[in-house]
């Protein structure tokens, strides 16, 4: 079983995270940001992973922290979930449109933390969620698992198609980054 847990309390934020790298799509995710529920919910679809997310936070501040303690909570199970990393295909990309939208997630689960996020949005918010904390959940996950993530919103006018196109081919890109295809870890220096 490739399952990971991670719980985080801080002044600012009390976040609990597990997750099964292979199951079914299936999520349970309430973090007090409706947006952002919807977007977690749509990465555990496409990306047919197993996912529950129950968050509290300073929302009356923003949704800054909030967002960031899950993002950092997230990347920790995964990591977890990975173990070993042994036989994972560690590479994927993929383009993924919505609508008007298209967008480019390209990532390496190499044990080197680095991310590249260019997506312009227009509005301040997206729902009841700053559109600047979006960059942060990628950042802090990519920190925590170790993955290097590059994200890239290509073209598209409508912000909520353009993120929505980022959380399901993160999602994807995700769901073939993890799949065995071997029984040889995938570098070689030996590890990952």
């Amino acid at each position: 079983m490739r399952t990971g847990k991670e719980t985080r309390k801080t002044n600012e934020t009390e976040v609990s995270i597990s997750i099964d790298l292979d199951g079914k799509g299936k999520s349970d995710i309430n973090t007090g940001i409706g947006f952002f529920d919807h977007m977690m919910e749509l990465l555990a679809f496409h990306g047919q992973l197993d996912l529950s997310i129950t968050a509290k936070g300073d929302l009356n501040v923003d949704t800054h922290h909030t967002v960031e303690d899950i993002g950092l909570s997230f990347g920790k199970a995964f990591l977890q979930a990975l173990g070993d990393k042994k036989g994972i295909n560690r590479y994927s990309y993929i383009y993924l449109p919505m609508d008007e939208a298209l967008s480019r997630i390209v990532l390496d689960i190499s044990g080197r933390p680095y991310t590249v996020y260019n997506a312009n949005l227009t509005h301040y918010k997206l729902g009841d969620m700053e559109s600047q904390s979006f960059k942060e959940f990628f950042t802090a996950f990519a920190n925590e698992s170790k993955t290097t993530l590059h994200i890239e919103n290509i073209y598209g006018d409508n912000d909520h198609h353009i993120i929505e196109s980022i959380f399901k081919g993160f999602g994807r890109a995700l769901k073939e980054a993890v799949k065995i295809t071997s029984d040889k870890t995938q570098s070689t220096k030996g590890v990952l």
